[in-house]
């Protein structure tokens, strides 16, 4: 590896790092998932997967396509923000009914489909991972010149890595998560996070 190379595959790393640590609906299922220990490994393959394909198809300059169909991203706005607020109201009910919690959680635990087709949802419905990854990403990848998939291979492993303590790491808070109280607070959260992305999808119209 040349020291270009490095260079460039240290720029992914921290630049891939930026994009994803920030609390977003991807981020906040996966640490509720963590911390249900529920069905981690698949939705932490969900994650990586996704990324690993939307960040290469922004190295190879599949950003362009939004450029000439504008159209699209305000469909995928939309649609983004309709699923963040159904996901938003059913956290919404848990904070404000522990008997509809507990209930959701019964279901839930039982089969791994609703789980995963949820975190592809939160991923593939977000026009933002669009924007950050294929745009982006994509263009600063392009500065690199011939060292752009050195790029995008550390921002692959930025979100390999991301998405793993995440999801494996949130058990780590599971003491606190003993009280029903923080239970309801994180759902909370979750929601008003919802709510918010949803608010700047439509705001962005």
């Amino acid at each position: 590896m040349t020291h270009t190379a490095a260079l460039a595959l240290a720029s992914g790393l921290g630049f891939g790092l930026s994009l994803i640590i920030a609390i977003g609906a991807q981020n906040a299922f996966l640490l509720r998932q963590g911390l249900l220990r529920e069905h981690v490994l698949p939705v932490v393959a969900v994650c990586s997967v996704s990324d690993v394909i939307l960040i290469a198809a922004g190295v190879g300059g599949l950003g362009s396509l939004l450029d000439a169909a504008p159209w699209l991203v305000d469909v995928m706005r939309i649609g983004g923000a309709v699923f963040l607020l159904v996901y938003a109201a059913l956290a919404a009910r848990r904070a404000l009914r522990p008997s509809a919690m507990a209930a959701e959680e019964a279901r839930s635990g039982t089969s791994l489909w609703p789980v995963v087709t949820t975190a592809m949802a939160l991923t593939w419905l977000n026009p933002h991972v669009y924007l950050d990854t294929l745009v982006l990403l994509g263009s600063v990848a392009a500065t690199h010149g011939d060292d752009r998939w050195w790029f995008g291979a550390g921002a692959m492993t930025g979100s390999i890595v991301w998405f793993t303590a995440l999801g494996y790491g949130a058990r780590l808070l599971r003491p606190v998560f003993a009280r029903p109280v923080a239970w309801r607070v994180l759902d909370a959260l979750i929601a008003v996070v919802m709510v918010a992305i949803a608010a700047t999808l439509l705001h962005g119209l």
